[in-house]
């Protein structure tokens, strides 16, 4: 059954921030959180990905960073993640994650690069990998719920 899901990127204020808002809104009543393996801890979400998200009419205008901690790894029943080194660093520092840790691109075998200090079209090429990775996760984890 899957109650909780964890999102997880690297500084938790571009990818899983958007993936977050799209998950939540399609799984509002599920638990959706995101984290980051490096947070930059307390900061806002990038400007680009809070203007992209909210013309997607999702506002995560409030998102603050977080570090990734054992007591969310311990609450999910689900983590996605942008790529497959997160998904081994978190097995590496999480062992009992194995089995729950799994891409956001997994079942389309794609990984959401990056956009991080890069131009807009970065931010727009990572969402549209998102969108789509949470397109195809969504109807699993409503069947699993």
């Amino acid at each position: 059954m899957i109650k909780t899901v964890l999102v997880v990127c690297i500084g938790n204020i571009c990818r899983s921030p958007m993936a977050q808002g799209l998950l939540r809104q399609a799984l509002p009543e599920g638990e959706v959180v995101s984290a980051g393996l490096g947070a930059l801890s307390g900061h806002a979400a990038d400007p680009h990905a809070v203007d992209l998200m909210s013309r997607q009419g999702v506002d995560i205008s409030g998102h603050r960073a977080q570090q990734l901690n054992h007591v969310l790894i311990r609450r999910a029943d689900l983590i996605l993640v942008m790529d497959a080194a997160q998904r081994q660093e978190i097995q590496r520092l999480h062992p009992a994650t194995t089995g729950r840790v799994f891409r956001l691109g997994e079942l389309e075998k794609f990984d959401v690069p990056d956009p991080y200090r890069q131009p807009r079209a970065a931010f727009e090429s990572a969402l549209q990998l998102i969108q789509r990775g949470v397109e195809s996760w969504v109807p699993r984890i409503r069947a699993l719920g």
